[in-house]
């Protein structure tokens, strides 16, 4: 059964700093690129991060570029997503998904999306 399991998600003041990871499984990893989305209640889903199959490219939404990591274990079937800084407007529910990495830094071809874990930042 092929699975992406978002965790690490919950509640964190402003300034704070949250880990989140993306295990998969059931589904082929290390081939793929893979990324970060967010969705904001009452918004549409925004690019967050994405990653190339080695960790050797990253590439960032201008709103989180400095304040987030993206990083990837192949050995565990898992990439994460370390948020530094948190924002009251970085409230929202993450996705990662498994998909190709064209040039300019966007994911395609997404194929795969987790099922979100929740982030909420207090003012």
């Amino acid at each position: 059964q092929v699975q992406l399991v978002e965790s690490g998600g919950g509640t964190v003041q402003a300034g704070g700093s949250l880990r989140l990871s993306c295990a998969a499984a059931g589904v082929t990893f290390r081939s793929y690129a893979m990324g970060w989305f967010r969705q904001a209640p009452g918004k549409e889903r925004e690019f967050v991060a994405v990653i190339n199959w080695s960790g050797a490219n990253t590439y960032y939404a201008d709103s989180v570029k400095g304040r987030f990591t993206i990083s990837r274990d192949n050995a565990k079937n898992t990439v994460y997503l370390q948020m530094e800084s948190l924002k009251p407007e970085d409230t929202a529910d993450y996705y990662c998904a498994r998909g190709r990495l064209e040039v300019a830094g966007k994911l395609s071809g997404i194929d795969y999306w987790g099922k979100g874990t929740l982030v909420t930042v207090s003012s």
